[in-house]
C-alpha cells in the first residue's frame, strides 16, 4: 500500500489558519473555540478589561495554595500563640472587650502571642491587651462584601480571600482556643475546633468559653439534646472548659502545656486535661435505635 503524504491544500481554496501548533479549516473556528480566531500572541497581548481565567477553578486553585504558602511563611516561627475568638459587634465600654483586653495582656506577659481575625470588637481587644503586654499581636484578615480592616493594634497581618485558608492558621498555629461571645462566625470556629479534637484531627488542646451566662444557655442544651440523643458522647461535652476568669483561663492553657497532664487537674475543680483514652467515636446506630 502506498503511504500517504501531506498534500498542500489547493491554489483554489482558502489555507488553513494556523495558531501555536494548531492549524483550523477556514469558516470552523467557531466550532474550535474563540481563541482559534487569533495567534497566541494576540491572545497573549491583548488587555481586557478582565480576563476570564481569572474567574475559573485553576487559577482560583492557585490563589489558594498561594494562601496557605504566605500563612505558613508568615506564622511559622511565632512560637506559642492562643486563638482569641468573639463578636466583632462589641464595643470598647462592653466588659466583655474589656475582659478580652486583659486576656491578651495576660498572654502576652505569659509568653503567648495572640492569635485574631484582626478586625474590631473582640479581636481588637485581644490584640489590643497583647500589644500592651509587649506580646506580638497577629490579625488573620478575611475579605467581606462589608470590608472589615485589620483594627489598629495588629503587629503582624495576613489578607485572606478564603476562610478555610484562614481557619487553618487559626488551629495550625495556636496552642489553645479562648472562645469570647459571640455570633455565627464565632460558633463556626468554637465547633470546627471541637469537631478536630473529637475526630483526632489534632492532638487535644484547651478550648475556653469565656461568660458563664453567655455560654450556659448552649451547655445545656448540649447536654439536653446531643447528648441526651446519643448524637454525642459523654466525654465530648468536657471537651469545653468554662469560665469567667481570665486568670484562670492563663492557668488552664499553662497546665495543658505542661508535660505531666495530671497537673490541669489541679487547676480548678472539674478542670482536667483531655485525654486521647477520652476521645471516643461517635455513637453507633444501634446505640441510637435503643436511646
Amino acid at each position: 500500500m502506498t503511504p500517504t503524504t501531506d498534500k498542500p491544500d489547493p491554489p483554489d481554496r482558502p489555507k488553513r489558519r494556523r495558531t501555536g501548533r494548531l492549524t483550523i479549516r477556514p469558516g470552523a473556528a467557531h466550532l474550535a473555540g474563540g481563541r482559534m480566531t487569533m495567534t497566541e500572541d494576540e491572545a497573549l497581548l491583548q488587555r481586557p478589561l478582565r480576563p476570564d481565567f481569572l474567574d475559573s477553578d485553576p487559577w482560583r486553585s492557585l490563589r489558594i495554595l498561594a494562601e496557605f504558602v504566605e500563612g505558613f511563611d508568615a506564622l511559622a516561627e511565632v512560637g506559642p500563640a492562643v486563638s482569641v475568638f468573639g463578636s466583632a459587634r462589641i464595643t470598647s465600654n462592653h466588659r466583655y472587650y474589656r475582659q478580652a483586653r486583659d486576656l491578651g495582656r495576660m498572654l502576652a506577659k505569659a509568653g503567648y502571642a495572640v492569635i485574631t481575625g484582626g478586625g474590631p470588637g473582640i479581636m481588637e481587644a485581644a490584640n489590643r491587651g497583647c500589644q500592651e503586654g509587649g506580646g506580638l499581636s497577629i490579625g488573620c484578615n478575611i475579605e467581606l462584601p462589608k470590608e472589615q480592616g485589620l483594627n489598629p493594634y495588629v503587629d503582624l497581618g495576613i489578607e485572606f480571600r478564603y476562610f478555610f485558608a484562614r481557619k487553618v492558621m487559626f488551629v495550625k498555629y495556636a496552642d489553645a482556643f479562648v472562645i469570647f461571645p459571640g455570633g455565627y462566625g464565632t460558633l463556626d470556629e468554637l465547633f470546627e475546633a471541637l469537631t478536630l479534637i473529637q475526630t483526632q484531627k489534632v492532638q487535644d488542646f484547651p478550648v475556653i468559653l469565656m461568660g458563664t451566662e453567655y455560654w450556659g444557655g448552649m451547655i445545656d442544651w448540649i447536654r439536653a439534646s446531643l447528648l441526651a440523643e446519643a448524637a454525642i458522647n459523654r466525654e465530648d461535652v468536657d471537651l469545653l472548659r468554662l469560665t469567667d476568669d481570665p486568670e484562670e483561663a492563663i492557668r488552664i492553657i499553662r497546665a495543658y502545656q505542661r508535660s505531666h497532664h495530671e497537673a490541669a487537674a489541679a487547676v480548678e475543680p472539674g478542670t482536667k486535661p483531655i485525654e486521647k483514652a477520652d476521645v471516643k467515636k461517635p455513637a453507633s446506630k444501634a446505640e441510637h435505635a435503643e436511646s
